[in-house]
């Protein structure tokens, strides 16, 4: 555990603070359980940090030793950013690392008084975690891109694989596209893809004509874009993997003879992904993500204040504190959380563009839709700038 001090800052400005000042309301893997039976958790012990009456105190739960430290240093770094760029002086952040007992930084959490968790980042932390705070009345916005997990009492605010499947999958209808495939990997990630592709094709009047498995290895999924070459009558075949994987799978395809017509699809996975416009097979690919409009100068000030670059899921740790200072603005001193402020039909908006949740804590985010094109990747459709109520 460690205390996010602010620092001193200039009066540099840029479109950080722009964006940060703009929250306003007016405007997405492995399977889980649910753990009914579970012992009780032990009592939260005293609390070691100083009493504080001046901030309302948020705990930022993320892995910052082991394997995945490297990402959770980057969502910690960029909330201080967030309380940098905006001035901030009503919070008080506290970061507790998860790699080894998310329950007990959990337990530490609510025994130094944090009314609010913004956490953690794995799925398979949220029910350990979960079990701790619920019972205290503590919300949790969790960094996770699994709806499953989502409740009344976690909120689930990573990028979800369903909702891009859907824009992407729209925009192609509208395109004349109603006949899909896919290569869809073995595990949880797979079928939320594949149950988004049925879902929306469905809803569009199209028709899923094929579709193959694999594992998540270069090799099996050359060999299963291979047999799906065999399987004709499709507008569109859905890669459902990073763009490393998916520049693989895209090439053994094309290599297959009538296959250039087939316009190929991706999902939020290929946000950021170099390899995209390297590989001539994915030229005129699809894919929807949230945009990058804000992206590069965030990245710009983070690389200045911290000497490396950010990991693109840094910006959830930004706009999640971006969120919670919105709703700081009617949050009583000493009271809880006012969670139901979480649930809004105008949304909020970050980083990333505009999101809002639903009430059963699951995030909507306004997608772009770009292109692969001529060694580069573009816009072709852009995010809407609000929700439809």
């Amino acid at each position: 555990m460690f205390d996010m001090r602010l620092k001193s800052f200039t009066n540099r400005r840029n479109l950080l603070a722009a964006a940060a000042m703009t929250l306003v309301a007016g405007c997405t893997v492995v399977p889980k359980t649910t753990a009914p039976d579970l012992p009780p958790e032990p009592e939260p012990t005293q609390s070691t940090l100083p009493t504080d009456t001046a901030h309302h105190r948020v705990a930022l739960l993320v892995p910052t030793s082991g394997n995945n430290a490297e990402v959770g240093q980057s969502i910690a770094n960029a909330a201080t950013m967030a309380l940098l760029d905006t001035n901030a002086s009503n919070l008080r952040i506290t970061t507790y690392d998860t790699a080894s007992d998310p329950s007990g930084a959990a337990r530490r959490a609510l025994s130094d008084g944090n009314q609010l968790i913004l956490g953690p980042l794995l799925s398979d932390n949220i029910v350990s975690v979960n079990n701790v705070a619920r019972p205290a009345g503590v919300p949790l916005i969790s960094f996770s891109n699994d709806e499953k997990m989502a409740s009344d009492n976690v909120f689930v605010m990573g990028n979800l694989p369903g909702q891009s499947v859907t824009r992407t999958v729209e925009y192609a209808h509208a395109k004349g596209i109603s006949a899909f495939a896919a290569l869809i990997p073995r595990g949880d990630y797979g079928e939320r893809t594949s149950s988004a592709l049925m879902s929306a094709v469905r809803a569009n009047g199209g028709a899923v004509i094929a579709m193959e498995s694999y594992e998540r290895s270069p090799t099996s999924i050359r060999a299963a874009a291979e047999r799906i070459q065999s399987k004709k009558g499709y507008g569109a075949l859905l890669i459902a993997d990073s763009g490393s994987l998916s520049a693989q799978a895209a090439t053994a395809f094309k290599a297959g003879e009538d296959t250039g017509s087939v316009r190929l699809l991706g999902t939020e996975l290929w946000g950021g992904e170099k390899r995209l416009a390297t590989t001539p097979a994915l030229q005129g690919a699809w894919f929807a993500t949230v945009s990058d409009q804000r992206f590069s100068q965030f990245a710009s000030s983070y690389k200045s204040r911290f000497g490396a670059q950010p990991y693109r899921i840094a910006t959830l740790g930004y706009d999640a504190v971006l969120l919670t200072l919105r709703v700081a603005r009617d949050w009583k001193q000493g009271s809880k959380f006012p969670t139901a402020r979480l649930v809004s039909a105008d949304g909020f908006l970050g980083l990333d563009g505009p999101f809002r949740f639903s009430k059963g804590g699951v995030v909507e985010r306004a997608l772009e839709v770009r292109e692969v094109s001529s060694g580069s990747v573009r816009v072709v459709s852009p995010a809407p700038t609000r929700f439809d109520k």
